[in-house]
């Protein structure tokens, strides 16, 4: 063998990688004779490399791939380059084909040309996409694109060749942006080469092959779905393509975690680049057993977040136990908290378990811990250093196994320098922080977060609206959200119960919205831009008088002053004791 003909070999097993990427590939002598042909070549002319090899390519392409002319090895030396084009070419079969061909000179060692390396591949069904789009097989396409459930095939280079109505709608993907593009560019590589994967055991299986994965949204959400991959083959039985349909499962996973409260990762969304780095901590978080302080103001997700991280960790099949430290009078705090033995005061008739054992094994949330009183503080520290507490009336320890996630609306540092929260508290509590931003500090998830909300609201209530209007989009795009995402969902579900129709109506909103969308904020409106402006101050006393301010407003009135100011009417009571504010 010849040095020559080592390397031409050597190339010719390029053909065999270029098979899984549905090219074909044709090697060339220096004299066109063809000494190597691959598979795809072979499915792409409907030429046999038996047929071919050993033959000289003008005696069998020079009409049929070259156009008459090889304009490669005909060209003068010194214009020999890599060449690329695109040409129509109809097979023996009288199938019309549009591909594109790059030819390039092979090299010796000594900077010889030896011989030529052809590459093809076929752009067609782009072509015959667009015919069937206008007017041929117009049935199909009906019926096709009035399936409930997305589907869309792929070509042997993984480009999507069909995209159905459905798919477009749980996507936000229109035909034209996809048609002929790579899958794994769109949906992201991870569904794609699940695709792969799955159709190739289909294959072998002679079967469609049904899969649990995720697909990536125009938005850039990561969507649950049902996958069914099937292959595509034709006449001669070799794979050509394959078939995919996608169901949604956001409302499955929705309607999940609403009835079994078990939150996962698709439960929360947004791609605001401080949401980001909420959403890719999460799963190394939840791998963990660190101590975790959320912080954010209410209604941001605080109380979500902390479920998803319980959810997704190995303590999941526990319980997570929820202490909300301003809703408990601090007369109860510590029995609550750490529980009581019998006798240990007027009542206690037998033993009663404290919420810290009630989660051993699992996860305690510590909600608005700023609000816990410095004494329950001291022993909080004392459970975080040694595992261990007195329950209320027992001279003996009891020993637990919890991990702890504490969340806050409130500034702890602020509240360190006004001695209100203890500072080695704090650090022990700080092992990893989380911070969840306002929602009117990442408007740009607005959009995502109507999407997503509406889902769920329409799974739990039985409703289907299909969109909303341009004038109804404009309106929750340019309110402040004071109450953040926990407001939004309360504006949703107003519009949902007054729609009776399939579109959502700027007319469906709350009034008290569009008032203060056209600048004349009636007195609801007043009430949580003002607690919007409290949440922001960093000094108590700015909340102090903010809430001195409401109850004048609203005539000491505790129940309208909390409902005004977005709190429980005992986090009003526990306010106005620590500001030492009298009731009146």
């Amino acid at each position: 063998m010849t040095p020559l003909d080592d390397i031409l070999i050597r190339y010719s097993q390029i053909g065999k990688i270029f098979d899984c990427l549905s090219l074909g590939v044709i090697i060339l002598s220096i004299d066109r004779k063809i000494i190597s042909f691959n598979r795809s070549a072979e499915v792409l002319t409907n030429y046999s490399e038996k047929d071919v090899v050993g033959k000289y390519c003008y005696e069998i392409f020079m009409d049929f791939l070259c156009g008459g002319k090889c304009k490669f090895l005909e060209s003068a030396d010194s214009e020999k380059k890599t060449l690329v084009s695109k040409i129509e070419f109809t097979d023996q079969k009288n199938t019309i084909y549009t591909i594109s061909k790059i030819e390039s000179p092979i090299y010796s060692a000594d900077n010889n040309i030896i011989g030529c390396i052809e590459i093809f591949q076929d752009h067609s069904f782009v072509k015959e996409l667009i015919k069937i789009k206008q007017f041929e097989d117009l049935k199909l396409k009906i019926i096709l694109d009035n399936l409930n459930i997305g589907l869309f095939t792929v070509d042997r280079g993984n480009n999507i060749s069909f995209f159905n109505s459905q798919a477009e709608d749980m996507t936000g993907f229109s035909r034209s942006e996809l048609l002929g593009r790579p899958c794994g560019q769109i949906f992201g590589k991870d569904f794609c080469k699940n695709y792969l994967k799955q159709t190739s055991r289909a294959e072998k299986k002679g079967d469609r092959i049904d899969v649990e994965t995720e697909i990536i949204t125009k938005e850039g959400n990561a969507v649950p779905v049902q996958a069914n991959y099937m292959p595509l083959k034709n006449e001669n039985e070799t794979i050509v393509g394959g078939l995919t349909t996608i169901s949604d499962l956001s409302l499955k996973y929705q309607f999940k975690s609403a009835i079994k409260d078990r939150y996962t990762y698709y439960d929360m969304v947004g791609k605001h680049p401080d949401m980001q780095k909420v959403l890719e901590i999460i799963p190394v978080v939840s791998a963990s057993d660190a101590t975790i302080l959320i912080e954010g103001p209410t209604g941001t997700g605080k109380n979500l977040l902390a479920k998803i991280i319980h959810n997704t960790s190995k303590r999941s099949s526990k319980k997570m136990i929820k202490v909300n430290c301003a809703s408990l009078p601090d007369n109860l705090l510590e029995s609550e908290m750490f529980g009581y033995v019998k006798g240990a005061f007027t009542g206690a008739d037998k033993d009663k378990p404290g919420r810290f054992q009630l989660a051993d094994k699992g996860t305690i949330f510590l909600d608005e811990i700023g609000d816990l009183p410095l004494p329950m503080q001291a022993k909080l520290l004392h459970v975080l250093e040694d595992k261990e507490f007195y329950p209320l009336g027992s001279r003996q320890t009891t020993r637990v196994d919890v991990r702890i996630i504490s969340a806050s609306n409130q500034n702890l540092r602020h509240l360190i320098d006004n001695k209100l929260f203890r500072e080695d508290l704090f650090y022990r509590l700080n092992v990893m922080r989380m911070e969840i931003p306002p929602l009117n500090e990442r408007k740009s998830d607005l959009p995502l977060l109507i999407s997503h909300i509406l889902k769920r609201l329409c799974a739990t209530r039985d409703t289907r609206v299909h969109k909303i209007s341009e004038n109804a989009m404009e309106v929750l795009l340019n309110y402040d959200y004071p109450g953040n995402v926990r407001e939004l969902e309360n504006i949703l579900e107003h519009a949902l119960i007054i729609c009776q129709e399939k579109i959502i109506e700027k007319r469906h909103f709350p009034l008290w919205l569009l008032k203060s969308i056209n600048g004349n904020s009636s007195v609801h409106s007043m009430a949580v831009h003002s607690m919007d402006d409290t949440m922001r101050k960093e000094s108590n006393y700015d909340e102090k008088m903010s809430i001195i301010n409401m109850l004048d407003k609203c005539k000491w009135n505790k129940g309208m002053t909390a409902q005004a100011l977005s709190m429980d009417r005992t986090t009003l009571w526990r306010k106005m004791k620590k500001y030492g504010i009298a009731a009146k």
